[in-house]
């Protein structure tokens, strides 16, 4: 008698193999339920990406260009090519003090429209970079060491 009111007491009965069989079938039918439904879920998030498919970043190549302006009317040609999103190396190596003190204000001023960066990389010769170039370390530090 006690084992029979104990089994009752915790739900247990004759048919407990039998139940047993029920819910085991069951539990089956639920787990492939939700995996073919988790499957339909991802299926849906399809991550696949064409490898022949542009990308917007990589698709166009960066550029930089190297100017020696002669005049201070040169300085248009090589702000165009900042604008174009285009570094620039200049040169004021063959220019007189003045004009190249008017062509560096001039670059600032647009390198500063655009957000970019100008930076003296050698006696005389800058780096213009627009908002996508990013420089890192101080060059012209490393290129005084080396010609010393």
């Amino acid at each position: 008698m006690g084992k029979f009111s104990m089994s009752r007491f915790f739900g247990m009965d004759d048919n407990y193999e039998a139940d047993a069989d029920v819910s085991q079938g069951t539990q089956q039918q639920f787990a492939d339920q939700s995996l073919a439904h988790n499957f339909h879920q991802r299926n849906g998030d399809n991550k696949v990406v064409s490898l022949n498919a542009p990308r917007p970043a990589a698709t166009k190549a960066s550029k930089i260009s190297l100017a020696v302006p002669r005049l201070y009317a040169d300085v248009q040609d090589i702000a165009g090519q900042l604008l174009k999103q285009e570094a620039v190396i200049v040169n004021l190596g063959r220019i007189d003090d003045e004009n190249a003190r008017r062509i560096i204000d001039f670059l600032t001023g647009t390198v500063f429209a655009i957000e970019g960066d100008i930076e003296r990389i050698g006696d005389s010769i800058f780096l213009c970079t627009p908002k996508n170039f990013e420089i890192t370390g101080d060059l012209s530090a490393i290129l005084g060491e080396k010609l010393k």
